[in-house]
């Protein structure tokens, strides 16, 4: 059969009704292996601010709910923080791709995450038709952290105050588990308390890589704003292991915003997390693309 579904072309009405049937066939050998299983799904980037791509996000999420799988979405938000930021005046800065976070930017981040993005995303998957629950790191107890002791990359000597930037301590996963046996879908802000209820900001992609370690995720899912992990010549890794991902840290190919991103997936990898899988969240239903058909839409890394 000819690949009649063009990620460029979503339009589906030239697809007569036998190829459709043959496009539901071809997903059921995915949906019977990943029934019951746990997805982690770090949600940001384009697809997070283009209405169509949210469209295409919520139904996604819902439909591999009623198929049996058990989604939990992680959302990211650094556009519309930056946003809220120049509103007030304030400038972003970062640190080896970690946003630079003083008191009054920890109160506009949580506001901004935790009220705006998060409760968009519950809106968006219930107007789907699906259940969706917001949580932050505090509901349940679920993301104890304490502040990030960043080392210079070049001089492990020397460390960087990036302020209320938060590490993960531990997470419990019992609010989780009981929304998810319960048909909800949890959709997580990335904000960690400490021991004085302090509140931390928290890398999404850590976040998520962390939470598919403790919840025995079968896979970790990154949506990306590019097409996957791209080799120095611009050209998509579609298949990676840990020792390749080293090769690309050391030699400077994996850096910036990319870093805290393989990291994580590289953690998951290594931690039990089946696959992990970075794909291009510009692309429409990229995540039903990746994970209930054979067709690679992005970067799968493995753990060895």
């Amino acid at each position: 059969m000819t690949n009649i579904l063009s990620p460029t072309d979503p339009d589906l009405s030239h697809v007569g009704p036998r190829d459709k049937a043959e496009i539901l066939a071809q997903a059921l050998p995915y949906i019977r292996k990943f029934h019951g299983k746990t997805l982690v799904i770090k949600y940001g980037g384009n697809a997070m601010t283009d209405p169509a791509l949210q469209a295409d996000f919520a139904e996604d999420v819902v439909l591999l709910k009623l198929v049996g799988m058990n989604p939990v979405v992680v959302h990211g938000g650094g556009p519309q923080i930056e946003a809220a930021l120049n509103r007030l005046g304030k400038k972003g800065h970062f640190i080896q791709g970690m946003r630079v976070t003083d008191e009054e930017t920890m109160e506009v981040v949580e506001w901004v995450l935790a009220g705006q993005v998060q409760q968009d995303i519950v809106g968006l998957i219930n107007q789907a038709g699906g259940k969706a629950v917001g949580l932050t790191g505090r509901d349940g107890g679920l993301i104890r952290a304490q502040k990030l002791k960043m080392l210079d990359k070049d001089d492990v000597s020397k460390e960087h105050d990036i302020g209320y930037v938060g590490d993960i301590v531990g997470i419990d996963p019992s609010v989780v588990k009981a929304l998810q046996d319960d048909a909800f879908i949890p959709v997580i802000s990335p904000i960690g308390f400490g021991e004085h209820n302090e509140s931390y900001n928290i890398n999404a992609d850590v976040v998520a890589g962390k939470l598919a370690i403790v919840l025995k995720a079968e896979k970790l899912v990154l949506l990306t704003n590019t097409p996957g992990v791209l080799n120095k010549a611009g050209e998509l890794l579609t298949d990676l292991s840990a020792r390749e991902i080293d090769d690309l840290f050391a030699d400077g190919t994996i850096s910036g915003g990319m870093l805290p991103k393989i990291e994580g997936a590289l953690d998951a990898a290594k931690s039990g997390v089946n696959s992990v899988h970075i794909i291009d969240g510009r692309v429409p239903h990229a995540m039903l693309l990746e994970i209930l058909t054979d067709q690679a839409y992005g970067t799968m890394i493995r753990s060895h």
